[in-house]
């Protein structure tokens, strides 16, 4: 008889014990799982979503992926003054716009303008890329931002490319970054896409000397295109 009644307790109690437990462990699972999620994100997914979370727009992943990389890579190096971080994605339309720049420290797209692509890069889509003088054709890669000066195209901004082989000519190039005319929405709808440069990211008049006053003295511009996703971190110019 003891037995049974021990039996029944013990049913008893644990018959209502987990109701509190069932709630207890429903919450410490959504926890777990959650915390297993963020666990999984790499660190530029991390940075991405809190990029994402404060801003209206962002580029694509793929193209952040890649920059962040280069980013980290030479803020590592101390070669970065500024925290800003430009990206084109030349895998757009020139009738979109396709730069974004980016505080790195507050998480947030101050800007989100049109862009225009070298005249021999291509019509409404960059395709064809150079290093070359006199080419004429954009340099894709990572830059370092560098000084001020007033030319012919009004505040300017010059450009150091640190790959090898692929955008070091910058300087030699006068490949700047300067406002045009033919940057704007009334000259892509009137001609079907946006005006060109001779090599130059040319920008929208009205935002040059907002945007060049914000990612002066070496921050990251990064020019992206699909063809060269991989490998873009190495061959730095020392």
């Amino acid at each position: 008889m003891i037995y049974k009644i021990y039996i029944i307790v013990f049913f008893c109690f644990f018959s209502i014990k987990p109701t509190k437990d069932k709630a207890i462990n429903s919450t410490t699972h959504e926890v777990v799982l959650h915390l297993a999620e963020n666990k999984t994100l790499s660190k530029t997914e991390k940075k991405f979503s809190l990029i994402e979370e404060n801003s209206t727009t962002v580029p694509s992943l793929e193209s952040f992926e890649v920059a962040f990389e280069g980013y980290e890579n030479l803020k590592s190096q101390n070669k970065l003054e500024n925290s800003i971080l430009t990206i084109i994605d030349f895998s757009l339309s020139s009738n979109q716009k396709r730069l974004w720049v980016i505080d790195m420290d507050s998480n947030e797209v101050l800007f989100h303008t049109l862009v225009a692509h070298g005249m021999n890069s291509g019509q409404e889509f960059a395709t064809n890329f150079s290093n070359k003088s006199e080419s004429h054709q954009s340099s894709l890669g990572f830059y370092l931002t560098a000084e001020i000066y007033t030319g012919k195209h009004g505040s300017s901004l010059k450009l150091d490319g640190i790959e090898k082989g692929v955008n070091d000519n910058a300087r030699e190039r006068a490949i700047v970054i300067h406002g045009a005319d033919y940057v704007s929405e009334t000259f892509a709808r009137n001609n079907g896409r946006l005006g060109r440069s001779q090599g130059c990211p040319a920008l929208p008049n009205n935002l040059t000397s907002k945007i060049i006053s914000k990612i002066k003295n070496k921050s990251v511009l990064f020019i992206y295109h699909p063809s060269r996703k991989s490998g873009l971190v190495k061959g730095f110019v020392s």
